[in-house]
């Protein structure tokens, strides 16, 4: 900035300058120790501004599910970063509108500035930017260094401000007359007031169409969608310029009709939140409803896209369950394969182990199998290892587990069952499948019997690993079969 006009703003008594709140704000802003509790403490020695906070955070962009009815509440809703971005922005706006001056232009700056505000914000959204109150401050204050022309040089600046087209030739008219343009004036007095380092960058890059990044993108588009809602929107160059700069910053397809429908939506409140009459241009009325229709109707398409999407990804989720699950499962029994038992055996061993409590395994084979299948054939084998497999699992209890670990064998997982409570429901087993048919041949009844090994990891004996137990089943069932078969034998005993 030209030096001359930086030591006529210093020198100017009617600069403008933030309240103490503010400055007590900023400084929070930069202590790295400060918490909600020390902000809850310089908010509310500002009545207004505690009133301020309190209906932000009731308002349609913050609003929780339950009403706020109190300062805590409010700050705890909203956070310690976007209550300081919040607080300095209706303090400064609160502050500097007090300043004597020329009083109508005063009045279309802050219009400006709070429709570049809530349009940042909104297009900070539509970009998925994660710093919405500091764009939103951006926004309000890149207009402050005109307030500062305004107030030290008011007759010379209403002259230029008058006789400027559009934003840009009222840049280029301030370089000429003063040196240097608002959005630098803007820029030196944020630094001079010691204010985060990225709003003085914002607030500079306001001035150009050469945004470093995508937040000052946003405020760049914000100027320009400002300026065509207080020109009535009736300018083409003015709309032009303005729906490239929102295309600058989101890549979603929105449009700058659909930011005009939103922002004639939440403009009202916020409006009201910073005490200042904003007019909604009739020239503007066709392009929002017509804007709005349009967003109806794109909605709707979403919905309806959005729906057939949940349906075919649910269906694809479905079929990914049934063949996974089918792979986990014995085909002609349904319960579970071999490889499947082997991986949920490592997982309750490693459990009971940990938690320290017992965990019993059986293996099961059916007497006598073979037989079956020479005399009646494999049908009828089939028949009697799929029948088995659902008794097995019917007296079970829902926490165990059953698997078929190849021909006629099975393996049962029994968590939290120690060796009498494993062997009494195995010997409660052997019996009703002694009792019960498992097929039906010419008429008569099939019935069949099985051997079982017992292991218990527990307290009266540990295994060092899942296949240590599994082993100790095995030797328990050629136990069995080895003392006359349709019995249970235990590990140890």
């Amino acid at each position: 900035m030209h030096p001359e006009l930086e030591a006529h703003l210093l020198h100017c008594r009617n600069l403008p300058s933030p309240p103490a709140v503010a400055l007590r704000i900023i400084e929070l802003a930069q202590d790295p120790m400060a918490d909600l509790n020390a902000t809850a403490r310089v908010i509310g020695t500002d009545p207004a501004l505690s009133a301020r906070m309190l209906r932000v955070a009731n308002s349609p962009l913050y609003a929780g599910r339950r009403r706020v009815d109190n300062l805590a509440q409010a700050l705890t809703l909203l956070g310690l970063n976007a209550t300081l971005s919040l607080a300095l922005g209706f303090s400064l706006a609160q502050g500097l509108r007090g300043v004597p001056g020329t009083a109508t232009e005063q009045e279309r700056i802050w219009r400006r500035s709070v429709l570049a505000a809530l349009a940042t914000r909104l297009l900070g959204g539509y970009a998925r930017l994660q710093r919405l109150e500091d764009l939103m401050l951006a926004g309000l204050l890149q207009d402050i260094g005109a307030l500062a022309l305004l107030q030290t040089m008011p007759e010379e600046y209403a002259v230029v401000r008058a006789a400027a087209t559009s934003d840009a030739d009222l840049i280029e008219r301030e370089r000429a007359a003063f040196g240097a343009d608002h959005a630098a004036v803007g820029a030196w007095l944020a630094r001079h007031w010691q204010l985060p380092a990225y709003l003085a960058d914002a607030i500079g890059a306001s001035g150009t169409d050469q945004a470093g990044d995508a937040f000052q993108a946003c405020v760049v588009a914000s100027g320009a969608i400002a300026d065509l809602w207080l020109d009535g929107g009736e300018d083409a160059s003015r709309r032009e310029l303005a729906s490239s700069r929102v295309q600058a910053c989101v890549a979603d397809g929105t449009t700058l009709d659909d930011l005009l429908v939103q922002l004639a939506a939440a403009l009202p409140e916020i409006s009201a939140m910073f005490e200042v009459q904003i007019a909604r241009p009739g020239h503007l009325d066709s392009i929002v409803d017509h804007a709005r229709e349009l967003l109806i109707l794109r909605n709707l398409r979403e919905i309806q896209d959005a729906s057939r999407a949940r349906t075919e990804a649910q269906a694809s989720e479905d079929k990914v369950r049934r063949l996974t699950e089918q792979s986990r499962r014995d085909p002609l029994t349904g319960v579970y394969n071999r490889l499947q038992m082997e991986e949920v055996l490592e997982r309750e061993f490693a459990t009971a182990a940990a938690l320290q409590q017992p965990l019993s395994i059986a293996f099961i084979d059916l007497d006598d199998f073979k037989h079956i299948n020479d005399r009646y054939g494999h049908l009828v084998g089939d028949r009697v290892l799929y029948q088995f497999a659902q008794n097995l699992q019917r007296m079970l209890r829902s926490t165990d587990l059953v698997a078929r670990y190849g021909g006629e064998e099975f393996l049962v997982v029994l968590s939290h069952s120690n060796e009498a409570s494993a062997a009494r429901v195995l010997r409660r087993i052997l019996e009703e499948t002694a009792r019960v048919p498992m097929a039906e041949v010419d008429g008569k009844p099939l019935h069949v019997t099985f051997s079982a090994g017992l292991a218990t990891h527990g307290t009266n004996r540990q295994f060092a690993d899942a296949r240590s137990l599994l082993q100790a089943a095995d030797d328990a069932l050629y136990g069995a079969k080895r003392e006359g078969r349709n019995r249970v034998s235990q590990h140890g005993q």
